[in-house]
């Protein structure tokens, strides 16, 4: 199939991809601080607080692997 016939089929190229990837990791990497400075500024719920470095830390996982899949999409 080729390029023209994929995109008006609506599939993504590798530019449009790679942008919205690195739309998603901008997100990951806002809502990982978001977490993290809101845990920082915790004192009275060390439960909630908990709950909250656990997200950060799902998010840092997420933004790895992306980083990741971003890298290999360059090189190709």
């Amino acid at each position: 199939m080729n390029e023209e016939r994929r995109h008006e089929e609506g599939e993504m190229d590798k530019e449009e991809l790679i942008a919205t990837l690195e739309q998603s990791l901008e997100k990951e990497n806002e809502l990982l601080r978001t977490y993290v400075i809101t845990s920082e500024r915790l004192h009275h719920n060390e439960d909630l607080r908990e709950r909250l470095v656990n997200f950060a830390e799902g998010n840092a996982k997420r933004t790895k692997q992306l980083i990741d899949e971003l890298q290999q999409l360059k090189e190709e």
